[in-house]
């Protein structure tokens, strides 16, 4: 294996995640300044069923990309909150469907506006190509990677 292979695969890897985190610290500041107490984790989780609210424990799992402890955290924090409730399956007491609040609702619209506001932030400066270029080629890495094992 020649040493720029390694160098570029870890510069990528590194660029992105730092990438990530610079966004995720920025959308964290946007909704403490908007007076929101949600955390960018929790959000992820109500993002999801605001596009299909009563996904089971596990859907959130695989949509969010986090195992089941750190989902049943995060949603133990959301119920807490009052932003989500459980409801256990019919047929599989073991399964558990998370639906949202009223509250949990009527935040949609101003989280997605400051979630827009914030990758306003961070897309300054770079073009509609350039993001396309960047969106097709992680999709293809991660295509790579999850359909060939």
């Amino acid at each position: 294996m020649a040493n720029n292979q390694f160098k570029r695969g870890e510069l990528y890897s590194v660029i992105n995640a730092m990438a990530a985190a610079a966004i995720a610290r920025r959308m964290q500041k946007n909704f403490r300044a908007a007076g929101l107490e949600i955390t960018i984790e929790q959000w992820s989780i109500l993002y999801h069923l605001w596009k299909e609210d009563g996904l089971n424990q596990q859907q959130l799992c695989d949509k969010t990309f986090r195992d089941k402890p750190s989902i049943t955290r995060l949603i133990d924090n959301l119920a807490k909150l009052g932003l989500v409730e459980r409801k256990a399956s019919e047929t599989d007491k073991r399964v558990n469907y998370i639906f949202l609040s009223t509250i949990a609702k009527n935040l949609q619209d101003q989280t997605i506006e400051i979630a827009n506001q914030t990758m306003d932030e961070a897309l300054v400066g770079i073009t509609k190509n350039e993001i396309e270029t960047v969106k097709n080629v992680l999709q293809k890495v991660y295509d790579n990677l999850t359909t060939n094992p």
